[in-house]
């Protein structure tokens, strides 16, 4: 049989993150043993060296039998999870010279571009298998990195819950998919856009596959899983799930609905109504309640995803455009956080309890500054690049032009007001709460410094600069 090896070039990303993989592979094995100091730096030039070579735009293409697609949107959504794996690689790296983590830095590396290069060809497919392998080699390591600590906090508990949770979803998911296959005899997206029409059947196999999906992003009701394991997660890995792991299934729910379900989008969009509005106020009004900051921070990002989807409402490429930009801009403000968090974490005996901010200003007063500057963004106070993103997935929602969009935007617009509230909760802790027993000053690393200003400098600038979202739109 003969191969044509070409079609390697038309997925460059994934053919470097494969290299990357190997060199990082090598790297961990014939230097067992070793002083490896310089092994965080290798990984983030290389990670570097993959953004660089994918950022520039590329021919729309198909390629092996029609299943991976490539195209400009697609190009700028790995850019920015590459971006977002980037900030995790970097500060991460006071966490593994912790001597009872070092020895595991090199899986950390290798699960961690493992799981980016699933999510890259979840995000090429165009065919419903290797969707879902791709969704597979992203998950399954996903586990591996929850229960990377598994001697400390409850990371192997939380490793357990994700992956029960993740085996669920699969076979919902592959159950809505054999009903697809059913109804219309293929598993290419095109072809089942094409062929599909709106019997029980195919509603049946949208249900289904949503429900699977919407456990990957923990909409509201499949989120149970989010708060435990955010809680037990390594932290850094807990930022890594939040945002990038996020990121990918968001926009690929957004492609699928858009692409393969274009002919049901009247009962799609029904069902996003209710899961987006239940998805946010749940969210919202759990989180207020929380004393634990990654168990808040949790809350804050099923409500976060909530807000992501509004932009897949309208049906249209400015809601693609909305949905990237927003992802980019919640890459940026939710590591600025875990970053924080993590730096605050490693210099407090493991403490990540909201008390544990009580006061911080008077004693590390730049983190209170940068984590106000995040949780600003968030909660989308101008001018923050936060306030400019929620803008445009409204504006994508409320072009859908039906009652019941205005009637989401208007929910989601009232639950910003009480997201500016529970985000609120932590400045005040860090300004104005008093405690006996502060948080002492401590220097940060060199790599959280340099994390924290790729988020900070993401945060003041995405906003301002215009350049950034026309990127996206011209993608779009």
């Amino acid at each position: 049989m003969n191969i044509d090896y070409s079609q390697f070039l038309r997925m460059l990303p994934e053919v470097t993150l494969m290299a990357m993989l190997v060199i990082t592979f090598g790297a961990d094995f014939f230097s067992v043993g070793k002083e490896r100091k310089w092994f965080n730096p290798l990984v983030c030039v290389l990670m570097v060296a993959h953004l660089v070579i994918n950022i520039f735009p590329v021919e729309t293409s198909t390629t092996f039998g029609g299943m991976y697609q490539t195209n400009d949107s697609i190009g700028v959504i790995k850019t920015i999870l590459a971006l977002g794996t980037l900030i995790v690689l970097i500060q991460s790296r006071e966490w593994m010279a912790r001597p009872d983590t070092s020895f595991k830095e090199g899986e950390f590396y290798e699960l961690i571009i493992s799981t980016l290069l699933g999510m890259n060809m979840m995000v090429s497919a165009n065919h419903f298998l290797l969707f879902f392998l791709g969704l597979e080699m992203a998950s399954v390591p996903m586990a591996c990195l929850i229960a990377l600590d598994k001697y400390r906090h409850n990371s192997a508990e939380a490793g357990a819950k994700f992956i029960l949770t993740a085996t669920f979803s699969s076979s919902v998911m592959l159950y809505g998919i054999s009903f697809l296959y059913g109804a219309v005899g293929t598993l290419y997206f095109d072809d089942v856009a094409a062929a599909i029409t709106t019997s029980p059947l195919t509603i049946m196999g949208l249900v289904f596959f949503f429900s699977g999906l919407g456990f990957k992003i923990s909409l509201v009701p499949f989120h149970f899983w989010t708060a435990d394991t955010y809680q037990g997660a390594p932290t850094t890995v807990t930022g890594y799930l939040s945002v990038v792991s996020k990121g990918a299934a968001a926009f690929t729910l957004c492609a699928i609905l858009m692409k393969v379900f274009a002919p049901m989008t009247e009962y799609w969009q029904y069902l996003l109504y209710i899961v987006i509005v239940l998805s946010i106020t749940i969210a919202n009004l759990f989180a207020i309640r929380q004393s634990e900051l990654k168990r808040f921070m949790a809350f804050s990002s099923i409500s976060q995803a909530g807000y992501i989807m509004l932009a897949v409402i309208g049906n249209s490429s400015m809601g693609v455009t909305a949905l990237s930009y927003y992802v980019l801009i919640y890459v940026v403000a939710n590591m600025a956080v875990f970053t924080i968090i993590s730096a605050v974490e490693e210099h407090n005996g493991g403490v990540t309890d909201i008390d544990a901010y009580d006061g911080l200003y008077a004693t590390n007063p730049k983190l209170a500054f940068l984590m106000t500057l995040a949780l600003f963004s968030l909660g989308g106070i101008p001018p923050f690049a936060g306030m400019f993103s929620k803008f445009f997935v409204f504006m994508a929602a409320a072009q859908q032009g039906s009652v019941f969009a205005y009637g989401v935007v208007f929910v989601a617009l009232i639950n910003t007001v009480v997201s500016l509230y529970y985000y609120l909760l932590i400045v005040k802790a860090m300004y104005i709460k008093k405690t006996d027993t502060p948080l002492p000053t401590f220097a940060s690393g060199l790599n959280t410094k340099i994390a924290l200003a790729l988020c900070t400098a993401g945060i003041v600038l995405f906003g301002v600069c215009s350049v950034v979202y026309d990127w996206i739109e011209m993608a779009a």
